[in-house]
């Protein structure tokens, strides 16, 4: 058997076959050729008014502040601030979407989605406040749809989620004044305070940050996650089924002889209906007159993620790999909808026989075909796309497709977690807690991400998590963060055995599981927050009493936990790593960030806001210094919780056993 090539090897091969094939540029080219302004790179470029741009050195005196007199610490910390409200309004113009879909399916007012999960639908409607006895799921439904839909123009009161965190983190995000009202109202106040002459104070300014990315977190994604979940099913965790996904990941999913559609984008809405559509016996009937065997759908970017954990759909790759797969001559139609579009995708497109497919009013591109994502039946859209795919078949070039793709087993969410670790009738976070506790976990690291189109020697999110695993740490992941490690090998239960300390291993065997758990799209790190709640409120008993078996804290900031993003491109990575630190989440960035020539606005974020929220930010250069201090940081969180030394475990006597309290 052939030794499986580096993913360095295979993007220098296609990029090779794109070279030939005359496309001009790529993005791996355009990463290479880029200058970089340094101003930019270090947080201290202005360009809110007229004034300027201006461009602040603090290490010149000349140029010390702006024109209107605002220095690097407030101009860093504004850039920084509108980073989060743009990576929120993102994330939650997506939750805005699937709540008018949601809503929409409830009402029968749009066909080909229904209500799936009806144990989520359940558990929502209890947090929302609707009553569900003698309703039908649909009645349910619409009225937890029409709360929901609320809370993005709500201008008083507090997020419905808000309540899922522990109940020390609510009153400290009361105390600081900074929980959510609304979703918008916290993108619009943040934009508003940031604006030239209105807020200067970067500890004030990151005040109202903080209560933007929280409305993100635990408002907007938040709900985009669970009414994914009751229209599309949970993944792990169906009704009548409990098991993950088993997937397959890299650019060698493409297949020669069937029609390839890669479903492209973050919003399940399009490519749910799409892989309804390509059941359809006329349609692939259709391709085989064509002289195709089938009609193959792949994933990519985020939206790979969601067909992946629920449907095991393969995945051709992550953000970076986009033109890679168009390069490969045998992609029929990439249809995309919102957002990590790359506009470079048009011109790779126009050297093959590729079709882009736009979908969504909010993302249209130049070039491109456009296909509305019809408001009444969306599965004749689909349709329609697949139609356009098969009939492109013939028109394939020479088509190379790499051999390279991975196993990966996924959908880890936080409901086949609780399954996982405590079966059908004892669902519980208890053996998680316990394995930290005694010492067979240091504890718990999510990692999360995008991937830009370099070419280096270490893939950094795989270097990362490697170390984090070696060292018994258990890891989570999300977005693209989480296909580069699939695509690396990471998410086998055999894994375990290869990468995993001891401890760590022994939990994996114990419960057959890879140490590397994929949890979803980036929309989907809101899963990771209620993990962490629930770690919380399982050392509480029924009583309030503290249960020291598996007590962790009082609050998110008190666990043996950190938060990584290894690179990132999207704003929504700024805002996902805020609304982690205002929920107490020690969380690291590299390979840059943008706040590099702001001393006191940087050390604020490394150190100061911690003494308010109880996480804090840090940077790393390279994957081994960012796990270094990911390392250090759940050491201390440890050694405040007295765990420094490694317990023996303890093998329960009748007695000990009749004293435990079935939760």
């Amino acid at each position: 058997m052939n030794k499986k090539r580096t993913r360095n090897e295979v993007r220098a091969e296609m990029l090779e076959k794109g070279q030939a094939d005359n496309v001009k540029s790529t993005a791996f080219a355009r990463s290479r050729d880029q200058k970089q302004c340094p101003f930019g790179e270090y947080g201290t470029c202005c360009k809110l008014c007229a004034l300027g741009p201006c461009r602040i050195n603090p290490g010149k005196s000349d140029s010390m502040v702006g024109i209107c007199g605002a220095d690097a610490d407030t101009i860093a910390s504004r850039n920084f601030a509108r980073m989060i409200a743009a990576g929120t309004a993102a994330h939650s113009d997506h939750g805005r979407e699937v709540t008018r879909v949601f809503l929409a399916t409830a009402r029968d007012e749009l066909h080909g989605y229904e209500i799936r999960d009806n144990l989520k639908l359940r558990m929502v409607a209890e947090l929302y406040g609707v009553q569900t006895d003698g309703k039908s799921k649909e009645k349910i439904a619409e009225e937890i749809g029409i709360k929901a839909l609320a809370e993005f123009g709500q201008q008083d009161g507090e997020l419905v989620f808000l309540k899922r965190a522990p109940k020390k983190r609510q009153e400290l995000w009361r105390e600081l004044g900074i929980a959510p009202r609304g979703i918008d109202r916290e993108v619009v106040e943040l934009m508003h305070r940031t604006g030239m002459g209105t807020d200067q104070d970067y500890k004030n300014i990151m005040l109202q940050a903080s209560r933007c990315a929280l409305a993100d977190g635990w408002g907007g994604s938040m709900i985009g996650t669970e009414l994914q979940d009751i229209l599309f099913e949970t993944p792990g965790h169906l009704e009548h089924e409990r098991q993950v996904a088993h997937g397959e990941v890299d650019l060698g999913v493409l297949k020669e002889d069937e029609v390839n559609i890669v479903m492209h984008g973050h919003e399940p809405l399009l490519s749910e209906v799409l892989i309804q559509a390509s059941k359809d016996p006329e349609l692939q009937a259709l391709a085989k007159s064509k002289g195709a065997k089938g009609i193959n759908l792949a994933g990519m970017c985020c939206t790979a993620n969601e067909v992946l954990v629920r449907h095991g759909i393969p995945v051709a790759g992550n953000y970076s790999q986009q033109e890679l797969a168009i390069i490969t001559g045998a992609v029929d139609v990439m249809a995309v909808d919102v957002q990590c579009i790359m506009e470079g995708l048009m011109n790779v497109a126009q050297c093959y026989h590729t079709k882009v497919v736009t979908t969504s009013s909010k993302a249209k591109l130049p070039k491109t075909i456009h296909v509305e994502l019809s408001e009444g039946d969306p599965v004749e859209t689909a349709k329609k796309i697949i139609r356009m795919a098969i009939e492109n078949y013939p028109n394939r070039g020479k088509v190379n497709i790499p051999e390279e793709k991975t196993d990966a087993v996924v959908g880890f969410s936080h409901e086949f977690i609780n399954y996982m670790l405590g079966g059908t009738y004892r669902q519980s976070y208890r053996p998680l807690n316990s394995n930290i506790i005694d010492g067979r976990l240091l504890g718990v690291a999510g990692v999360v991400g995008c991937e830009r189109p370099y070419i280096r020697e270490e893939n950094i999110h795989t270097e990362l998590v490697k170390e984090l695993i070696a060292n018994d740490i258990l890891v989570v992941q999300t977005g693209c963060s989480a296909l580069s490690c699939a695509m690396d090998g990471l998410m086998v239960p055999e894994a375990a055995e290869e990468f995993a300390g001891p401890g760590l291993r022994e939990v994996c065997e114990a419960l057959g599981i890879p140490p590397v758990l994929h949890a979803g799209s980036c929309v989907d790190n809101s899963r990771i927050l209620i993990a962490l709640s629930e770690m919380v409120n399982i050392g509480r008993t029924q009583n309030g009493d503290i249960d020291h078996r598996v007590y962790l804290g009082d609050d998110i900031s008190d666990l043996p936990v950190a938060g990584c993003c290894p690179d990132w491109v999207h704003e929504k990575a700024i805002a996902i790593g805020h609304y982690f630190v205002a929920s107490g989440v020690g969380t690291f960035f590299g390979p840059s960030l943008q706040v590099t020539n702001a001393p006191g606005f940087k050390e604020f974020l490394y150190s100061g806001i911690a003494e308010s929220l109880g996480g804090k930010w840090g940077f790393g250069a390279t994957s081994s210094e960012m796990a270094g201090l990911m390392i250090d940081h759940i050491k201390e969180k440890r050694s405040a919780l007295g765990l420094e030394a490694k317990k023996e475990r303890v093998l329960y006597d009748m007695e000990m056993r009749r004293k435990l309290e079935v939760r």
